[in-house]
C-alpha cells in the first residue's frame, strides 16, 4: 500500500502528473501539453476535482472511462472542445438509464489521463485514482477489462462537429475494428467512451493508484531539477528501470495509417553508447527498442524517451531530428505477462519478428537478445 495518495487535484497536479503520465505513457496516450492546458482551465473554472482511491469505491457505483482515440499526429492539430467531452458521457447515461458516479482513465498517457479531469470538473464528479492499462497502448482491447473477460459496452464517441454515435460491440477487439473507422470518418481523432464499469469491477480489473503514480514521478523530475539532482538516475531509482541507450536522434520516419502514427526512431549512440545505433519502433507508443539488432526492451514492457540534461519525456510525435535523449525501459504490470496479456500486446501482436523476453532478463543479457 503506497503511503500517499491523491485526494484532490489542483493546477499543481496537474503539472505534476502531465509529465508522470508521459512517462509512462511511452511516447503515446496523447498530448501532455494540450491535456494540461485544458485540465488547468477546467479546473480555474469550476476548482479543485476530487480524487477517489478504487477500494473507496460503493460496489455498485457506476464508473466511466473517457478518452480520446486516434492519431496524435491529429489531436496535436485538432484540438478537442469541452462539448466533445462531455457529449459520450451524456450519451451513456441516457443508454444506460442512470448517472455516472466517477470518471477514470482508461490509459495513464500525457494526454489521455488528463482528458477525465476535464469532464469531472465540467460535472462536479470525481476521478478514479486507477486506469486500465498501467501504461498507454494504441488500441482499444489493451485493457485489463478485456483480459478480465468484461463486457465493453455501451460504447459512445462524438467529434467536435457534434456528432455522437452509439455502438453495442460483442467484445473489445470489435470495438477496436468499428471504433477505428469512425474515427477515420470523424477526421482522425475523437472523443470515447467505453468499459462503463462497477465500483466491483474497478477493484477487481483496473491497475489502482496510477493517477498517484504519475503525480510522484512529475514531483521527482521537477523537483531533482531544483535539488541540482539527476533526474534520470532519480527516476530510474524510483520505478526500478533501465537505463537503454544514450544517443542523438539522427533519423525519425513517421505516418499516419489506419488512425495510427507509425514509424521508426534512429539514434546514434554517445558517450559510453558511441560507435552502437538505437532503432525505435512505435505504433502512436514506443513499443520495440533495439541496439544494434540485439532487442533490448519489447512491449508490453515500457519503453520511454527523456531528455538527456532535463529528463522530460518526450512523445513520438514530438520527437525532433538531433534531440539528445535517454532511452529508458520498466517492467510493465504482472497482468501484461500472462498469456492472454502477451496474446493482446507482445510483439506478435504488432508484426514484431522478435520474442517477448522481460526487461529485467534482457537488462542480465549482455547486449540483449537477438
Amino acid at each position: 500500500m503506497r503511503n500517499f495518495k491523491l485526494t484532490e487535484l489542483n493546477e499543481q497536479a496537474i503539472q505534476y502528473i502531465a509529465v508522470g503520465a508521459a512517462v509512462l505513457g511511452t511516447g503515446g496516450g496523447g498530448d501532455p501539453h494540450i491535456g494540461k492546458l485544458m485540465a488547468k482551465e477546467a479546473i480555474r473554472k469550476h476548482g479543485p476535482v476530487r480524487v477517489v482511491s478504487p477500494e473507496d469505491l460503493e460496489d455498485d457505483a457506476l464508473v466511466v472511462p473517457i478518452s480520446m482515440i486516434g492519431a496524435p499526429t491529429v489531436m496535436n492539430e485538432k484540438i478537442p472542445s469541452i462539448q466533445q467531452m462531455i457529449k459520450p458521457l451524456d450519451m451513456i447515461e441516457k443508454e444506460l438509464g442512470r448517472k455516472v458516479s466517477a470518471i477514470m482513465p482508461i490509459e495513464v498517457g500525457g494526454g489521455n489521463s488528463l482528458v477525465p479531469v476535464i469532464t469531472a470538473a465540467e460535472r462536479n464528479i470525481p476521478i478514479v485514482d486507477a486506469d486500465a492499462m498501467g501504461r498507454a497502448f494504441p488500441e482499444s482491447q489493451m485493457v485489463t477489462f478485456y483480459l478480465d473477460g468484461i463486457d465493453c459496452s455501451p460504447i459512445t464517441m462524438a467529434d467536435e462537429r457534434g456528432n455522437g454515435v452509439l455502438m453495442h460491440a460483442i467484445d473489445g477487439v470489435w470495438e477496436e475494428r468499428m471504433a477505428r473507422a469512425v474515427t477515420i470518418q470523424m477526421g482522425g481523432s475523437a472523443s470515447i467512451c467505453d468499459y462503463p464499469v462497477t465500483g466491483a469491477q474497478v477493484k477487481q480489473s483496473a491497475i489502482p493508484h496510477t493517477l498517484t503514480l504519475a503525480y510522484e514521478i512529475g514531483k521527482t523530475l521537477f523537483e531533482s531539477k531544483e535539488l541540482k539532482q539527476n533526474p534520470i538516475e532519480m527516476l530510474l531509482k524510483q520505478l526500478n528501470g533501465y537505463a537503454l541507450f544514450q544517443g542523438k536522434a539522427v533519423d525519425i520516419r513517421r505516418r499516419t495509417e489506419g488512425g495510427f502514427t507509425r514509424g521508426e526512431a534512429i539514434f546514434e549512440g554517445t558517450d559510453a553508447k558511441k560507435g552502437s545505433t538505437m532503432t525505435l519502433f512505435f505504433q502512436n507508443e514506443f513499443l520495440l527498442a533495439t541496439e544494434d539488432g540485439h532487442s533490448m526492451a519489447i512491449t508490453p514492457d515500457l519503453i520511454s524517451v527523456l531528455d538527456q540534461d532535463t529528463g522530460m519525456p518526450i512523445t513520438t510525435e514530438n520527437l525532433k531530428y538531433g534531440a539528445r535523449v535517454s532511452v529508458v525501459g520498466f517492467p510493465c504490470d504482472p497482468k501484461w505477462r500472462s498469456p492472454k496479456g502477451l496474446e493482446t500486446v507482445g510483439p506478435q501482436y504488432f508484426g514484431y519478428d522478435a520474442p517477448y523476453v522481460p526487461i529485467e532478463k534482457l537488462a542480465t543479457e549482455k547486449g540483449g537478445a537477438e
